[in-house]
């Protein structure tokens, strides 16, 4: 036998085993270029489909003037975010080294705009029906899920299996196959029933019960009882979040901004988030930088809280 031959064949079997990986940290850390200039740490990614996305991504609420809060923030946020200030956001998000936003076909247009003019973001998407679908394919959206609050509604209604209906539409399409969803419960269920999917967005608070689940849960009915967030939640969520292998993006962490004024809340709520999901989940965050560097200040959290070495 040739040993020559064999050695040089054992090194290239070698090689070819550490190739992906050594990929995967190249892809990852080829981002840092980018962002040499500002002097901004590398940003921690986790490979989404053929993809790498940062463990922070950028939402769409605030944008959307939706603030879980009240008409009147509502309308501020409608005021502020104009369709120039929403590419200013994201181009400033880019900088810190998000590099994904999550939103809807409603932004298609202006996220076409941001990669003509020289953006580099990824675009992850809601649907509520097949029709959603080619314009996502059109405008270069990576991956789609099904609407959350639709999701929850049918699985209260007993009708999940037509979420599964739109998953398979989406894989036809080509891009990543997610789910959205508010409740622990219906991770479960998905999972029971081995669908074929990519991701879960999974909020951590379970926003939308009943006021007979709140009493039957708590013995009475907070007001107003459509937003009521309870720091219970998170754990619950967190706990799904770890037993499916399927990649997680968690959203609405600090409680839909009830959190954000205490800067030690803000803090406490990215602590939490990223120890309690797995290395190769996200965080969507809703930014609203009218007063203050929002993008840097949660990037600086996912840089801390987010990079693989501390999970």
């Amino acid at each position: 036998m040739n040993t020559t031959r064999l050695d040089s064949r054992r090194d290239f079997l070698k090689r070819a085993a550490i190739l992906p990986a050594a990929l995967a940290i190249a892809r990852q850390y080829s981002q840092g270029a980018a962002f040499a200039a500002t002097g901004v740490d590398l940003m921690p990614c986790v490979p989404f489909g053929k993809h790498f996305i940062s463990r922070l991504i950028c939402g769409a609420n605030p944008f959307n003037g939706g603030s879980h809060l009240s008409g009147f923030v509502n309308r501020e946020m409608r005021a502020y975010y104009t369709p120039e200030q929403i590419l200013k956001t994201l181009r400033r998000c880019q900088e810190v080294g998000i590099n994904c936003w999550q939103s809807s076909g409603a932004h298609v247009e202006l996220y076409q705009r941001l990669v003509a003019e020289g953006g580099r973001m990824h675009y992850i998407s809601l649907a509520t029906k097949p029709d959603d679908i080619p314009q996502l394919v059109k405008a270069g959206c990576i991956g789609v899920a099904h609407h959350g609050e639709v999701t929850d509604h049918l699985f209260k209604s007993g009708q999940l299996d037509k979420v599964n209906e739109l998953l398979k539409r989406i894989r036809d399409a080509g891009l990543m196959v997610g789910v959205s969803t508010h409740m622990p419960a219906v991770v479960d269920a998905i999972e029971s029933k081995g669908w074929d999917l990519d991701f879960y967005m999974t909020c951590v608070y379970e926003r939308h019960r009943t006021a007979e689940e709140l009493k039957k849960l708590l013995g009475y009915v907070p007001i107003p009882v459509r937003e009521v967030y309870l720091e219970e939640d998170p754990p619950r969520m967190f706990r799904v979040i770890r037993q499916t292998k399927r990649t997680c993006l968690a959203f609405k962490i600090l409680a839909a901004g009830r959190l954000s004024d205490n800067p030690a809340s803000v803090e406490r709520a990215f602590r939490e988030t990223y120890a309690g999901i797995k290395p190769t989940d996200a965080v969507i965050i809703g930014i609203y930088d009218r007063y203050s560097d929002q993008p840097a200040e949660d990037a600086a959290f996912a840089r801390r809280f987010g990079a693989a070495a501390k999970n």
